[in-house]
């Protein structure tokens, strides 16, 4: 089984300026990921901050959801169980990160789908099954699905095929009991590089679908309440 990756990403390592009271979802994410953040809303993967087009959008996305103080404390734990699970289910063939107060889950296109193709293979068509189900376990949450692709092919193709991966995620998903309205469903094409493109490895690892889990609405109400009353029997 592979081993569960910790991570502390911090605003300030990022570079991130929040502005508070921001009121756009992640449904206004753009293809270049222009601007600088987006706050909470109602809605699907409802909080992110946004940078510029080399940066990664499932990661920002995270930490531009994060409350943080004890509050966020409490998020993480939640994070903290659900990320174990998914890591039973799906270890073997998805990266499972744990980032701030959320998860980042990757996996390569290869495993998901053919060459050039956003057909899922049987294999993964079970193993998505699997992650549908700790999904739906984990009801408290949002999730961004982006697909990615590396640079061979024109920027318009590698787009509509990003857009038609995360698609069938997305859509698999929903037929697996996952709720639609807690997804966004984003395709970057070759804009979002997570390796170098002048390698054939790079390129491979660079054809993939990333998932950001996020704490919806209802779970940041929750752990800010328990906070309040945690801070209120301390006195």
């Amino acid at each position: 089984m592979k081993k569960l990756k910790l991570k502390s990403l911090t605003i300030g390592a990022l570079s991130l300026t929040i502005l508070m009271g921001s009121c756009n979802s992640l449904k206004k994410l753009t293809r270049e990921q222009k601007g600088a953040v987006v706050g909470a809303a109602g809605g699907a993967a409802a909080g992110a901050a946004i940078g510029a087009k080399s940066k990664n959008p499932a990661v920002y996305a995270i930490v531009g959801s994060a409350i943080g103080g004890v509050a966020g404390g409490i998020i993480g734990k939640y994070m903290d169980n659900q990320a174990k699970d998914l890591e039973e289910e799906i270890g073997e063939i998805a990266e499972i990160e744990r980032i701030e107060e959320g998860i980042k889950v990757t996996m390569g296109s290869g495993i998901l789908f053919d060459f050039d193709s956003y057909q899922l293979s049987a294999n993964s068509i079970n193993n998505i099954g699997e992650l549908a189900q700790v999904l739906d376990d984990y009801e408290s949450t949002d999730i961004l699905i982006a697909g990615h692709t590396d640079n061979v092919g024109s920027d318009n193709y590698n787009q509509n095929l990003s857009e038609k991966r995360a698609a069938a995620v997305a859509d698999l998903l929903v037929s697996k009991g996952v709720q639609r309205n807690r997804l966004v469903v984003r395709g970057y094409g070759e804009d979002s590089p997570a390796y170098s493109n002048e390698t054939e490895l790079g390129q491979d690892k660079n054809r993939r679908v990333e998932l950001a889990i996020v704490a919806n609405d209802d779970l940041k109400k929750e752990a800010s309440k328990e906070a309040d009353a945690m801070a209120f029997g301390s006195k």
